[in-house]
């Protein structure tokens, strides 16, 4: 049996995506997250099998971000992307980052079942509504991506888990309730986060966070 992670902001989606996987004799839906940050903080506790997440979970980290963070740290956890977004840059990104199967949210149902199929007999998949160019292929077997992550990769895993709640402008008691940690430990990772990347202000931050699509509104 494969337990399966939902992440998706709309509760109807993760409740009707988790009622398509439980249908499958082999598979079952264990949780269900609506945000980047939480659904990196579920996949760290361990016991999952399969991630089926959504690109945009607003207000919060990019998804393509969660992606890559997921696949460094858990390259076991199967990744399908359950999107809106057709663009090819999407999807290119998306596959770059660690992701095994991209799944239109237009298509059938059978997309998903076809997806979680292929991967966990370590296959990539494409919805079939896709069509992808020799290009697009070589751009998605390419070792690097184009996202500029070079000063954000220093970060440590709870600074980056900490980044995308300041940009959004939590407060330091908010974010410390939500990451079960003191609020002291909250300032010391920003103060880190603003040494590393040499932000100076929210502000940069927020610039910082927009200008390499780390974060969604």
């Amino acid at each position: 049996m494969y337990n399966v992670l939902v992440a998706d902001d709309h509760a109807i989606v993760r409740s009707g995506i988790s009622y398509l996987v439980d249908l499958q004799s082999n598979f079952t839906v264990v949780d269900g997250t609506a945000s980047g940050t939480d659904t990196y903080i579920r996949v760290e506790q361990g016991g999952i099998d399969v991630l089926i997440m959504d690109l945009s979970m607003p207000p919060g980290e990019n998804g393509l971000i969660t992606t890559r963070r997921i696949h460094d740290k858990f390259p076991k956890v199967r990744i399908i992307i359950l999107s809106m977004h057709e663009e090819q840059e999407y999807i290119n990104k998306a596959m770059a980052n660690g992701a095994m199967a991209y799944i239109l949210k237009s298509s059938p149902d059978t997309e998903i079942i076809k997806a979680l199929q292929h991967v966990i007999n370590g296959e990539k998949y494409l919805d079939a509504n896709i069509i992808v160019s020799k290009k697009d292929i070589k751009e998605i077997n390419a070792s690097g991506n184009t996202l500029n992550l070079k000063g954000y990769n220093s970060l440590s895993k709870r600074e980056k888990e900490v980044f995308p709640l300041i940009a959004l402008g939590y407060s330091n008691k908010e974010i410390s309730e939500k990451m079960f940690i003191s609020t002291k430990t909250v300032e010391a990772h920003k103060a880190n986060i603003s040494r590393k990347l040499h932000l100076h202000s929210r502000v940069d931050l927020v610039q910082y966070a927009i200008h390499h699509h780390l974060i969604d509104f």
